[in-house]
């Protein structure tokens, strides 16, 4: 059996009057990223990793911004669409470890449902994937309520 790790991170400005979606779910906030799909950095940042793993490139290659196709495209549908280009491949999930830096909301009412959300596409157990939350203690963009970063690492596996 080959294994194989792969680590991704995104970041997005937040603004105001736009949705907040994280980890595949739309959060309760009058706030949201800025970007050229839904913004959901979380899975962004989780497609960097797979995509890495497998040697496949980034999110930016299969994904452009400069695409009208992926306009305000459903960052699930993204994720989906990578885990089939490693399926593709050989290529199987293993595991997911995802940390997002985030000021405001506080995310622990929301991790159990992004982890729902998240283990099917992947297709692994829930149990599978791991999403913590931080704050940066107020410094630096993330703690002045400017933006959000996410830190993905995954483990991939091929028989």
């Amino acid at each position: 059996m080959q294994i194989r790790i792969g680590q991704g991170y995104d970041v997005h400005a937040i603004a105001d009057g736009l949705p907040m979606w994280l980890g595949g779910i739309q959060l309760p906030s009058d706030k949201g990223f800025v970007a050229h799909s839904d913004g959901d950095v979380a899975i962004h940042a989780l497609c960097d990793a797979l995509l890495g793993a497998a040697a496949l490139g980034d999110i930016g290659l299969h994904f452009p911004d400069s695409s009208p196709q992926w306009k305000d495209a459903d960052s699930k549908g993204l994720l989906r669409r990578v885990v089939e280009m490693l399926s593709k491949e050989g290529w199987k999930v293993g595991n997911a470890d995802i940390t997002i830096a985030l000021q405001a909301p506080k995310l622990r009412p929301y991790i159990d449902e992004m982890r729902s959300v998240l283990a099917p596409i992947l297709g692994v157990p829930v149990d599978a994937v791991s999403v913590k939350a931080t704050t940066t203690e107020h410094l630096g963009f993330v703690g002045r309520g400017e933006g959000c970063e996410v830190w993905a690492v995954v483990l991939i596996e091929k028989d």
